[in-house]
């Protein structure tokens, strides 16, 4: 039987304290990672544990929209 192309999609993280309280005015910008997951194993949103380099520190970064 074969696959369906469409269950895994590529998705974005963001930093959600990056987002929320701005960016340090030292720093450029927001941290942003691509991933890939699988729409019947996690319809939800993703949020995994990543390193954000503004930060400087590991935070939760969550899915956005494209």
């Amino acid at each position: 039987m074969a696959k369906r192309k469409d269950t895994r999609v590529t998705v974005i993280l963001e930093c959600t304290s990056c987002t929320q309280n701005g960016v340090k005015k030292v720093s450029t910008g927001i941290s942003r990672y691509i991933t890939q997951k699988n729409r019947h194993n996690t319809p939800n949103r993703l949020e995994l544990r990543k390193f954000c380099p503004y930060c400087y520190k590991h935070m939760i970064h969550g899915e956005i929209k494209k």
